[in-house]
């Protein structure tokens, strides 16, 4: 079976799961409740449902439940892990839209820019909350209790991960030089331990043993690497038409992407002119310019590309058969392909 016709199959499913995982309250806590469904894209601002896909693509519990499937393992006995697996992205990006004082998410108003900063923390402790709580629900579904505490261990230490690079990434905007591998260290916690656990975590579920884990958590690393790595490039020399947004955008907002910080180790006139804010309707075309002659753009996509070899590398290593296999590696190669 192809991608399409297993992505029919299990995100209804997934979805299902995180709306158990999320819950509902007492008639006080409606509107608690409804900032976290306004925020996973079930509802918009007048409690009216919305069709399936508003809140993102559920790329990564799907990557949870391809990966349990395609060791040989029931994908559903994988729901609840991937459930956690989405409500702890979803954390993480209602505490980004604050820390980056971000009025917009997928063209919709943020959650703290409707609710306020306070209670859309609040909102992403619950949904950090949530995405903990959601792992236990694996042992309805008669996961071995050591591979139980061996996810929550992961998943743990996934978080703390995940927050190194938040930290890491805010800590660079307040600087004006950042290394290559500085960045590299910030996307490997901030995005790549995220991919690796989807796949790690699904392996360990379906019951594949350490060196097939092993091969599949390095797979998710570097799928993760790359992905980041190839947004960056799409930031600056994507085509608007296609992603949605301004080319400029990275640029304008003095974002410390790969380009830019290839850039920064390499020209001092170009550290200067990084450090004055953009002004109103600026060009950044010298920007671009700048980062082209010094073959930022060339170097984006090399690594990208090297790092997108080294995940499908590892995807064959596991010796995967099937049709969750075949279906992961079209996942695999739409998300290293994309031009979105």
């Amino acid at each position: 079976m192809s991608l399409s016709g297993l992505s029919a199959e299990y995100l209804p499913a997934i979805e299902a799961e995180l709306r158990a995982a999320v819950g509902a309250g007492s008639s006080v806590l409606d509107a608690y409740y409804f900032m976290l469904t306004y925020h996973l894209g079930w509802v918009d601002t007048d409690h009216q449902a919305l069709p399936a896909g508003q809140g993102g693509k559920r790329i990564r519990p799907l990557l949870t439940a391809l990966t349990t499937a395609a060791v040989g393992g029931n994908w559903a006995q994988a729901l609840p892990a991937a459930a956690a697996i989405e409500l702890l992205h979803n954390f993480s990006l209602l505490h980004d839209d604050i820390q980056d004082d971000s009025p917009l998410r997928r063209g919709r108003p943020t959650v703290w820019k409707l609710w306020g900063a306070p209670q859309a923390i609040n909102a992403g402790d619950a949904m950090f909350t949530l995405a903990h709580l959601a792992p236990h629900r694996l042992r309805a579904l008669a996961v071995d209790d050591a591979i139980i505490l061996d996810v929550l261990q992961d998943f743990d230490a996934t978080c703390l991960h995940l927050t190194q690079g938040q930290h890491l990434d805010m800590a660079f905007e307040k600087r004006a030089r950042v290394s290559v591998d500085e960045y590299l260290t910030m996307i490997e916690g901030k995005t790549a331990a995220l991919v690796s656990a989807c796949a790690r975590i699904g392996a360990h579920i379906g019951r594949a043993d350490a060196a097939v884990r092993e091969d599949l958590a390095a797979y998710g690393r570097h799928l993760g690497l790359a992905f980041q790595i190839h947004d960056d490039w799409l930031g600056i020399w994507g085509d608007p038409a296609v992603t949605g947004k301004s080319a400029a955008t990275d640029l304008t907002t003095r974002k410390k992407s790969l380009p830019v910080v290839y850039g920064l180790e390499r020209s001092d006139a170009f550290v200067k002119a990084y450090a004055v804010p953009a002004q109103l309707d600026e060009s950044v075309e010298p920007l671009i310019a700048v980062l082209d002659d010094l073959g930022a753009q060339a170097h984006t996509r090399d690594l990208a590309r090297q790092h997108s070899d080294q995940a499908i590398a590892h995807l064959q290593s596991a010796k995967l058969t099937g049709p969750a296999a075949v279906a992961l590696k079209e996942l695999t190669e739409q998300l290293l392909d994309r031009t979105f």
